[in-house]
């Protein structure tokens, strides 16, 4: 069509609690970077959860994962989804999904997102068919029982773990 000029958003948000990030999460990023000049990563803070990893050791960890890539900004986050996308200039929230079950609850969120902000775009992606039934409470479950989660994590994730679960058991 002549004259129809297609507009790409410059930046998107990537928002999770990543506890810890996983392939998977990172598989959905550099494949969102072909997308997008600049990928926020929004690791929230959510005071109510017990995570494994503190937020900054979250933060830590994913922008050791990203060390070097200009493209990829890592930030934390508490509140609204949509108040972060706006603080950040950023009209489209990126969200991963693995399965039908993932659906109905990040339909959910991206309708109400929609209704707080009706700037806010939400654009789901899957991750790769070896990521695509990988979590990150999955990944906690199978180290704490002994399981190696060798290429379910980045190297430094897998390392933290180990660190992590050391001090857990001493």
């Amino acid at each position: 069509m002549q004259g129809t000029e297609i507009q790409v958003a410059k930046k998107a948000i990537y928002p999770g609690s990543f506890d810890p990030i996983t392939n998977g999460h990172v598989n959905i990023i550099q494949r969102g970077k072909k997308i997008f000049d600049k990928i926020i990563v929004g690791v929230l803070d959510n005071p109510k959860k017990s995570p494994l990893f503190t937020t900054e050791e979250r933060v830590d960890l994913i922008c050791k994962t990203f060390e070097g890539d200009s493209a990829i900004e890592v930030v934390t986050f508490s509140g609204l989804l949509v108040d972060f996308a706006s603080q950040n200039k950023a009209e489209v929230v990126i969200r991963g999904l693995r399965a039908i079950s993932d659906f109905e609850y990040e339909f959910q969120m991206a309708l109400m997102n929609r209704k707080l902000s009706s700037e806010i775009e939400t654009l789901f992606m899957m991750p790769s068919l070896k990521y695509s039934f990988l979590s990150s409470n999955l990944v906690k479950e199978v180290f704490q029982l002994g399981g190696c989660v060798k290429d379910l994590v980045p190297t430094v994730v897998e390392e933290a773990m180990k660190s992590k679960f050391m001090n857990l058991n001493k």
